[in-house]
């Protein structure tokens, strides 16, 4: 047999030391492998085993003897370690796996094991040697110490017994010396060895047994003489038992009288108790018959106190109180009567519902009584919600004609009366209850009744509005001057004055800020007292639907009367906004500048509205919009039109008017941009300055040989009068940038005809050159060029520099001839001299390349003379 690792010094050693301090000593220890794997599955095994040591270790404790199986193992550094602790006297199973061919794999099942739904932890053995070893182990300890033995599956404990005989040398037991101390004691060969018979019966009663098989001499070693032994035997016995019989005769007889008696006596007996029998039936026949009766009398008496109670209360259901019935057939709707009218409503709408199928039962509803109840409610119903629709639309009708003849409601002369509906709201409060019951009532009373309160309010709040519109015109003094931006002609137009600009913008925003807010509170007020059915219009408390389909109901609901409200919204609010548009008329023909803050007032208001039960003042608001935008455009269109004018008009020179005033004008405009009007400003400015430049490139084709002159000085004053603005406005910035690059352009070409009209010649040289090179002429061969050899070069340099102080002197003087605006001539006479000593430096290198021989003026001496200039 191969050696076995129960058997390695060094091992036991190491488990002793894993041990140490816990007072074990160590019996038998073994390597062995942990799997939670399915042998079926070899890949799985493999990936799941972990190595092991198994260590059965006993502690004594006084008398007593504890045994425990330790696991042990592998840290990081290879050294044994406790990993868990079983105690032994918790064994309860030791089953070997029948899945493993090799048979080397079992399981120990424990009683106190909390989780008993997990697997229990298989261990696998190197052989069935050691396996065999390991469990015949635990076998004696657990028979010596424990006086029990667990329950073996899987694996024949007779087998197990023959392989400890065969194998009782190598079973030896396991010591380790170090030192001089013993750190276990050895297990001798009889604590190893398994008594299976002493498992079925004892030593002493085996002695017994084969002491008492001793006493009796069966004969057995004929098998003839044995059954011929059996068959005298059995004669006896029979002959024996015959003899009995016949003695005990007169008994018999004895006994079979008595039996006769008995007979006849439970005969007499049978038929007493059939008598008895038929009697007891009869009776309880009759006794059933009266139960029967007695049950069906009860049973119809409580059908019927029941059935009294259920028509009380059907009659109960059915009555009308005489208090609620003077309410819903009179003609009383006053102030004083509401509550009791608002109980009456209340009463009526439980009683028809309390009549419907749901909440009443189905064979109720088919009685007579109950559909001619029905129908009498129904009567009374349309009767009241008639009287209650009518009563509404005169009180509205009625109160707002009292607050249409009061002055005292409107602005009057010098004095701007903020609209107060106080008294309305209050009124309306009162009867905001009935509208509620009439709704539920019938939901299309409500229509008529919107309509009523609608055009009455709608008189009141026009009213309101053009009285305060008026008086708010008539309080403020303008002049009378009319403004005529950007007007060619000198002497046509005169700025507005800005105190009035301001006054006029400060008046619009007092109308938007007293009669927005107003609307607003009308808006809701309305969508509440009409019990719309809109988020704004409810009182706050948000009903949570955890049903789907009651979600989309309700969705819906709201969208329906979403869409009624706006409707009645306009009804309502028509007309309104002409007022509102008036005061913008007003407004523009004053100052159209005053668009612009008009517009920036609208936008903050349109931006706090919301698309809720106040949906409409949104939609004034954006018309409101639209007509300054409009008016603002007219203005830019008028103002444009002043511009292309100046196209027809005869030749033009120096710097056009509108460009001075177009900066007047953007200055007035950025002081009152605010909020979103800046797209509207800047929108201006993209239609001014593009009809400016292309009317200005039109004026400047006009006469070509002072073009670029024109545009030279126009574009420079764009940037002069918007450079500050360009610094703070981004569009002014972009066309700035644009006016720069035309200024730029214009000069170098207007600089470029003075320089070549002086020196044509010389530079027409450089040029011929430049195309040669161009041509991928060599430069050795350009000397001999028609026109370009030495002497070419010498007469252009005599004719072209002879006398250069006074061809400079006169590219001054034509720069300064045509040109109207003195202070740009030094910018312009540095960008001259710039571009020359550019053109000239060109022209020295292509001569020391090309003619390396002669000499030309060197680039410093030109500069030095223009200098000194």
């Amino acid at each position: 047999m191969a050696k076995s690792s129960a058997d390695d010094a060094e091992l036991r050693r190491a488990c002793q030391l894993a041990v140490e301090g816990t007072k074990h000593k160590v019996v038998l220890c073994i390597r062995t492998v942990k799997t939670h794997g399915t042998w079926g599955k070899s890949a799985k095994v493999r990936q799941m085993a972990k190595p092991r040591v198994l260590v059965l270790c006993t502690k004594a404790k006084g008398q007593r003897t504890k045994a425990f199986l330790r696991v042990l193992k592998y840290s990081t550094g290879g050294v044994l370690e406790p990993a868990k602790l079983y105690k032994l006297k918790h064994l309860s199973k030791m089953e070997v796996v029948t899945n493993d061919p090799s048979g080397c794999t079992f399981t120990l099942g424990f009683d106190n094991l909390r989780s008993q739904s997990v697997a229990p932890s298989q261990w696998t053995m190197r052989n069935t040697d050691d396996r065999n070893r390991f469990l015949l182990c635990i076998l004696n300890i657990c028979k010596d110490v424990l006086g029990r033995l667990p329950k073996v599956v899987g694996i024949d404990v007779v087998e197990m017994a023959l392989w400890a005989k065969e194998n009782t040398p190598a079973v030896s037991a396991q010591s380790n010396q170090h030192g001089d101390a013993s750190i276990a004691s050895s297990v001798t060969e009889s604590e190893l060895k398994v008594y299976v018979e002493k498992e079925l019966v004892s030593q002493a009663e085996e002695e017994d047994i084969e002491a008492l098989l001793g006493t009796y001499i069966m004969g057995v070693g004929e098998a003839e003489a044995f059954s011929e032994r059996l068959k005298r035997e059995l004669q006896a016995l029979e002959a024996a038992n015959v003899h009995a019989i016949l003695e005990s005769e007169p008994l018999i007889d004895e006994v079979l009288h008595g039996l006769e008696s008995a007979t006849n006596s439970l005969e007499d007996m049978n038929e007493w108790l059939a008598m008895f029998n038929v009697k007891l039936r009869h009776m309880r026949e009759d006794i059933e018959s009266i139960e029967t009766r007695n049950n069906k009398l009860e049973m119809q008496n409580v059908n019927n106190r029941s059935l009294i109670e259920e028509l009380d209360k059907l009659l109960e259901q059915l009555s009308i109180p005489s208090e609620y019935s003077a309410c819903l057939t009179g003609d009383s709707f006053d102030e004083a009567q509401m509550q009791q009218n608002i109980e009456a409503c209340e009463w009526l709408t439980t009683a028809m519902r309390g009549l419907e199928v749901p909440n009443i039962d189905p064979t109720y509803a088919k009685m007579r009584g109950v559909k001619e109840k029905r129908g009498e409610l129904q009567i009374i119903k349309s009767t009241f919600v008639g009287k209650a629709s009518e009563y509404m639309r005169n009180y509205f009708a009625t109160f707002v004609d009292f607050m249409l003849n009061d002055k005292n409601y409107f602005s009057q002369r010098g004095q701007l009366k903020r609209p107060d509906h106080a008294d309305l709201r209050f009124k309306c409060r009162t009867y905001a209850r009935l509208l509620k019951h009439l709704k539920i009532l019938d939901k299309n009373c409500l229509g008529p009744l919107r309509k009523a309160y609608c055009s009455s309010l709608n008189l009141l709040l026009r009213k309101e509005a053009r009285e305060f519109a008026n008086e708010l015109r008539a309080g403020v003094k303008t002049s009378k001057t009319p403004s005529v931006w950007l007007e060619v002609f000198t002497g046509s137009g005169q700025n507005v004055n800005p105190a009035d600009t301001a006054t006029v913008s400060e008046a619009y925003a007092k109308m938007l800020t007293i009669f927005i807010p107003l609307l607003v509170d009308e808006s809701l007020f309305f969508a509440h007292f009409m019990c719309f059915e809109v988020p704004s219009a409810v009182d706050g408390n948000k009903t949570t639907h955890n049903d789907e389909d009651d979600d989309g109901i309700a969705s819906g609901k709201i969208a329906v009367d979403l869409a009624a409200l706006n409707e009645s919204l306009q009804d309502l609010l028509d007309g309104i906004q002409e007022d509102f548009g008036s005061v913008v008329d007003w407004a523009y023909k004053i100052d159209p500048l005053c668009c612009i803050s008009m517009h920036g007032t609208t936008e903050r208001y349109l931006s706090g509205q919301k698309a809720d039960a106040a949906g409409y003042v949104r939609v004034l608001l954006d018309d409101l919009e639209s007509r300054i935008s409009f008016q603002f455009g007219r203005f830019v269109d008028d103002a444009c039109h002043q511009i292309e004018r100046n196209e027809r008009n005869a030749r033009q020179t120096g710097v056009l008017p509108y460009i001075p005033r177009f900066a007047a004008l953007a200055t007035r405009m950025e002081q009152f941009v605010a909020g979103q009007s800046r797209d509207l400003v800047d929108q201006a400015y993209t239609k001014f300055v593009s009809i400016m430049f292309v009317t200005l490139e039109k004026n400047a084709q006009a006469d070509p040989k002072y073009a670029d002159i024109f545009l030279i000085e126009n574009y420079a004053a764009f940037q002069n009068s918007l450079y500050d603005l360009a610094n703070v406005v981004p569009t002014l910035a972009k066309f700035y940038h644009q006016a720069s690059e035309a200024y730029e352009q214009a000069c170098t070409r207007h600089i470029s005809v003075i320089i070549y009209y002086q020196f044509e010649r010389l530079f027409q040289f450089a040029r011929k050159i430049e195309d040669l090179i161009l041509n991928n002429v060599a430069p050795e061969e350009i000397p001999f060029q028609v026109g370009l050899s030495k002497a070419d070069l010498r007469k252009t340099l005599k004719s072209s520099l002879s006398g250069v102080d006074k061809s400079i002197a006169a590219m001054y003087k034509k720069l300064q001839k045509n040109l109207t605006s003195e202070e740009l001539l030094p910018s312009l006479w540095d960008k001259c001299k710039k571009d020359f000593l550019d053109k000239y430096e060109t022209f020295v290198q292509l001569v020391a390349k090309i003619y390396p021989a002669e000499s030309v003026p060197s680039v410093g001496e030109l500069r030095d003379l223009l200098a000194s200039m």
